[in-house]
């Protein structure tokens, strides 16, 4: 059925995008491991206009409420950095903004999901995102790149036997869908998402299943039919961005 969905999408392909590409296509993407040398795992991410910075720090110990249990835990810093935006973004010194907030959980939620937290003793896995470049699709890139952060992070201590194999799951990854001029559309960047009628970022696993999907009508409600075509090309976009981050791990 997906497929028959996403045939009926890729029939309207007359909508023309600024910088060029089907309505289909992700930004070029690229992932630069190990770019900084002192986090357990580091990734630059470099997707389109849009750069973020994913350091994964390990820590031992872990929160207060988990003392004891055996477990771990996983959760996500993020910041837009001054001036990774038009105008100047002011430090956030006074406390977070709603949007920093929300956007730290969404990320810690998904990659939640990416590693069995009761096999990593009791550890903590910090990941700190920073945008150094904005140019649409800051948190999606933020979860695709930690799970890199994360993996680099964990493999040596799979290696060496610390934690068995499974505690780090297969690949997730995140992109953004959206709607503009009736059109569905992959990969939103900024100028894209500031028209857009409805506006999409979804999480998923590595087989096909969600993690979570963040939808909201900002001109006109969306029909049953406008979301299943959004999450079709969602589907297609985090195939191939998965298999981006296969090879890094891979090499």
């Amino acid at each position: 059925m997906r497929h028959k969905r996403y045939n009926k999408v890729m029939n309207k392909n007359t909508f023309s995008r600024h910088d060029n590409r089907s309505f289909d296509k992700c930004r070029p993407i690229q992932f630069t491991p190990n770019f900084v040398a002192y986090p357990e795992g580091s990734v630059l991410v470099t997707w389109g206009n849009t750069r973020v910075l994913c350091n994964l720090t390990l820590q031992d110990g872990v929160p207060n409420w988990l003392k004891g249990q055996g477990t771990g835990w996983m959760t996500a810093e993020y910041a837009l950095l001054p001036r990774s935006t038009h105008t100047r973004t002011s430090r956030e010194i006074h406390g977070l903004k709603g949007r920093t907030q929300e956007i730290r959980r969404l990320i810690g939620r998904a990659l939640r999901m990416a590693v069995d937290l009761t096999l990593i003793g009791e550890r903590t896995l910090l990941l700190d995102c920073d945008v150094i470049q904005a140019d649409g699709g800051t948190r999606v890139a933020s979860i695709t790149g930690g799970y890199l952060a994360l993996a680099l992070a964990l493999n040596p201590l799979i290696a060496s036997g610390d934690i068995p194999p499974n505690a780090l799951r297969p690949p997730i990854a995140a992109v953004s869908v959206g709607m503009l001029k009736g059109q569905p559309l992959l990969d939103l960047d900024y100028s894209e998402d500031s028209r857009a009628e409805v506006d999409l970022n979804v999480a998923m696993t590595s087989d096909g299943r969600f993690i979570e999907v963040q939808g909201t009508a900002e001109g006109e409600p969306f029909s049953n039919a406008d979301l299943d075509k959004m999450l079709a090309l969602a589907h297609k976009g985090i195939r191939e961005i998965i298999a981006l981050q296969m090879q890094i791990l891979s090499a």
